[in-house]
């Protein structure tokens, strides 16, 4: 929805709003990621098995979790895809299967999807995002592995994992105090989305509706992991920056009809670096720990007016830039596709009016995308 007297951008999905946690539950920002690598014999279908199904154990982060996104590792060559099931325990119940995801890293065979709300006993889905009102205490992910019978090329599943989250409802956070990544900046590329504005209106149309690909082309752009000239031969002569409309078309969901799906982007990625996943962060200082790593983060921000002084766009109901460092005072330096122009693209932003803009509006939702020679800080529930 746009409200008529400034501009809007909702190129990310802001499907995981907060709510308040169940009665009784602690106000802290809880959030766990966990991710399993499937055994060896089953990350791919045997010759003439055309379908089956690896079940992760029962994680049970220690929270009553509300909120879950899931992120997987896979390919899926010719006509194979890969579906993403969820479901959960709370008491003596245990929720039926949802799915998240059905989903391919191509779309020449198969239109990667999700499947709608599905809202039946504990859950439901919103877009990305498996939603519990109530909360439950422990989960599990089903990961199905298709392909078309009598195809000999398998699809593969390396490793599937899922952000979990219990977190208060806010409207503002305190600012976090500047921490180890002070004067630290990341030389990451710097694409406009708004460049972009018209092109493929089957994948969105460009624009303002293609923060997300941008973002994420951007980081696989820094650790050189773009993909070559044949892929986006399809985009004609001319085009700017041409890998990002391949990236668009990459993680066009075809059923909400956008590229703003958060595990579409980190599944894309995974297919071109080491690792990929969405999860959220509790502040400013735990993303300047993964710049100092020497790894980008991709944030995903909403603001009204006023609200972040010097963004190239007054408000926004969901928006995708990249974190690529930190001034001397910790101000955020950002990558910014908003911008006009590739030569604008490159921001800072006040460290107190950029923590609010993210962490009340998408829980500090990032996609930490990460090639072999920057493994991730230790010592996190997170990552």
């Amino acid at each position: 929805m746009r409200r008529p007297t400034f501009a809007i951008f909702a190129c990310a999905l802001l499907t995981s709003l907060l709510a308040a946690p169940p009665a009784g539950a602690a106000p802290a920002r809880q959030i766990s990621y966990q991710t399993w690598d499937l055994p060896s014999a089953q990350r791919t279908l045997p010759t003439g098995v055309d379908r089956r199904s690896w079940t992760s154990p029962w994680a049970t982060p220690g929270f009553a979790l509300t909120r879950l996104v899931a992120s997987w590792e896979a390919r899926t060559p010719g006509r194979s895809r890969v579906r993403i099931d969820v479901r959960g325990k709370a008491g003596a119940s245990t929720s039926s299967w949802d799915t998240l995801a059905v989903w391919a890293q191509g779309d020449r065979h198969f239109k990667r999807t999700t499947r709608g709300e599905q809202a039946d006993d504990l859950g439901s889905v919103s877009v990305d995002t498996w939603v519990v009102p109530d909360g439950v205490t422990s989960y599990q992910l089903r990961v199905t592995l298709l392909r078309r019978a009598g195809q000999k090329a398998s699809p593969r599943v390396d490793t599937v994992g899922a952000m979990s989250s219990l977190l208060p409802s806010v409207s503002s956070v305190p600012t976090s105090k500047p921490g180890v990544a002070r004067g630290v900046v990341l030389d990451v590329p710097a694409y406009s989305q708004m460049v972009h504005r018209g092109h493929y209106p089957e994948y969105g149309a460009g624009g303002e509706a293609w923060c997300s690909p941008t973002s994420t082309a951007m980081v696989l752009g820094y650790y050189d992991a773009l993909p070559g000239a044949a892929a986006y031969s399809w985009v004609p002569a001319g085009h700017p920056d041409p890998w990002v409309d391949h990236v668009a078309r990459m993680t066009y969901d075809y059923a909400y009809e956008g590229t703003g799906n958060w595990p579409f982007n980190t599944a894309y990625a995974a297919t071109r670096v080491d690792h990929a996943f969405v999860t959220r962060l509790r502040s400013l200082r735990e993303a300047e720990e993964l710049v100092r790593a020497g790894i980008p983060v991709v944030a995903s921000i909403a603001f009204d007016p006023g609200g972040l002084t010097g963004a190239p766009i007054g408000s926004t109901d969901g928006h995708l830039l990249v974190i690529v460092g930190f001034t001397a005072d910790g101000d955020v330096v950002v990558n910014d596709p908003a911008a006009a122009t590739d030569a604008e693209v490159r921001r800072t932003y006040d460290r107190g009016e950029f923590e609010n803009a993210w962490i009340p509006t998408s829980g500090g939702t990032v996609y930490v995308i990460a090639d072999a020679a920057h493994p991730l800080p230790a010592g996190h529930t997170n990552w």
